[in-house]
């Protein structure tokens, strides 16, 4: 395994995240194709061995069952001075007041919560998983400092926001001498790179580190074009996310496979390995839910794409719909 430290942090990470969307149960939770607590255990302890250190969830993941999970894994298999774990608020599976948003009353209370899912006294990075439009940004800074200075996380991070409110979050905390973002985990990949218009570049400017979510597109830079998965089948936000660009991905996805055939290794480690070049990007989440999908991304650390490759690789994209960060809009229709 290859570690990194989280942007300018003293913070040793794994260049592979586990993320843990996928732990839950399928039959009451949010995906249909999560997998149970004890094929999430096996998950953790394969990642484990591997040298994966870094781990992320969110309290809305199957409505805290990820979170719980993850928590018990850890537990029993991990040294926990050893892992970094991060998990998220401002979702929540109830739409009643004071539960969701990034208001003082909602981090104070979600921080528990999830620290009593987790079975941890602290979690080494707290993240605002969209930008709150109803709440002062100075409530939520001062409110996250405050979890930080009670010990309950050591770091904090954001999501999915557009740049300009990632930068105000930012002053509003340096003005104050609060606590500041150190890692930005944003949606970036082969099939969706609007990110690098703003974003990337502000976070190497800061020395933020980026730590991309959905890196293989939901597995659809992974295969065959016309392959499917029980997944790609039922899983509503990333067919929400990539439904209506098939027809410009489909050439990406054909040069992925191209580069994997070139060099004679796995599309999901083309794709991690575009990732990874990138200065800022620390670590890819994975969410892996099967022992051969670590081993992928992990071997993807390995790989080196030369400059020609990477051109090959870009050249088809055209311009997405932003997915990803919230418009008011849209932040106003989740609450209601």
């Amino acid at each position: 395994m290859k570690y990194a430290k989280l942007g300018n942090t003293g913070l040793d990470v794994s260049r592979i995240c586990l993320g843990t969307m996928g732990f839950g149960n399928a039959s009451t939770g949010m995906f249909p194709w999560a997998i149970d607590e004890s094929k999430s255990q096996e998950v953790i302890k394969n990642a484990l061995d591997l040298g994966i250190n870094f781990f992320d969830t969110a309290n809305i993941y199957s409505h805290g069952d990820s979170e719980q999970f993850v928590g018990n894994a850890l537990k029993k298999y991990a040294n926990r001075d050893e892992i970094v774990l991060a998990t998220k608020v401002f979702f929540s599976p109830e739409q009643k007041p004071n539960l969701a948003g990034l208001s003082r009353k909602a981090i104070m209370s979600q921080i528990d919560q999830s620290l009593a899912r987790l079975k941890t006294d602290y979690v080494d990075l707290y993240i605002i998983h969209r930008f709150d439009y109803n709440t002062p940004i100075e409530e939520t800074m001062e409110a996250l400092h405050d979890v930080v200075k009670s010990g309950k996380a050591r770091y904090i991070g954001a999501s999915a926001m557009f740049a300009w409110q990632f930068e105000e979050a930012q002053a509003i905390a340096k003005e104050h001498g609060w606590t500041e973002f150190v890692s930005m985990q944003n949606h970036l990949n082969l099939l969706y790179r609007e990110e690098e218009r703003e974003m990337m570049p502000l976070c190497e400017a800061k020395n933020i580190a980026v730590t991309p979510y959905s890196p293989l597109a939901s597995g659809r830079l992974t295969r065959d074009w016309s392959s499917t998965s029980k997944r790609f089948k039922t899983d509503k936000v990333a067919r929400s996310k990539y439904d209506s660009t098939e027809e410009q991905d489909e050439p990406i996805v054909q040069r992925v496979g191209k580069i994997a055939d070139k060099y004679g290794i796995k599309r999901a480690q083309v794709a991690l390995a575009w990732l990874l070049q990138k200065p800022q990007v620390v670590a890819p989440i994975v969410g892996a839910t099967k022992k051969e999908h670590l081993i992928d991304a992990v071997d993807a650390l390995d790989v080196t794409l030369n400059k020609e490759d990477i051109d090959f690789l870009e050249e088809p994209y055209l311009p997405h719909k932003l997915v990803g960060a919230f418009t008011k809009a849209a932040a106003n229709d989740y609450r209601r």
